[in-house]
């Protein structure tokens, strides 16, 4: 028997604006491009130092609040890659995650 995760968000409004303005600092700092399909996503930030610890906290977090999501990080040459992974139904929960790393804070989850 699997279980499959809710597709819900636990944090709050105001631990959600914060988390998403984290978000929009590393992309801001980082980002070189991000890619989009369904429930997958692939972005690529640039390897600049306290780039992987920050992403690594989000992955952190985001799996505390979202833990529907598959996410990580990995070092590939010259840059870091950040993939995240969701359910079926869940589309909407990654293309709101991307256009937080690209500046668009003001989604909700």
């Amino acid at each position: 028997m699997t279980t499959e995760l809710p597709i819900v968000c636990s944090l709050s409004a105001g631990d959600l604006n914060h988390r998403l303005a984290e978000i929009a600092g590393v992309g801001r700092d980082g980002l070189l491009e991000a890619e989009l399909a369904g429930t997958d996503a692939t972005l690529r930030f640039a390897d600049r130092p306290g780039i992987r610890q920050r992403l690594d906290r989000i992955v952190a977090a985001e799996s505390e609040c979202c833990a529907f999501l598959t996410m990580g990080v990995r070092a590939e040459r010259h840059a870091l890659t950040l993939t995240i992974s969701a359910p079926a139904g869940a589309e909407l929960a990654v293309q709101e995650l991307v256009d937080a790393f690209r500046g668009d804070a003001s989604v909700a989850r």
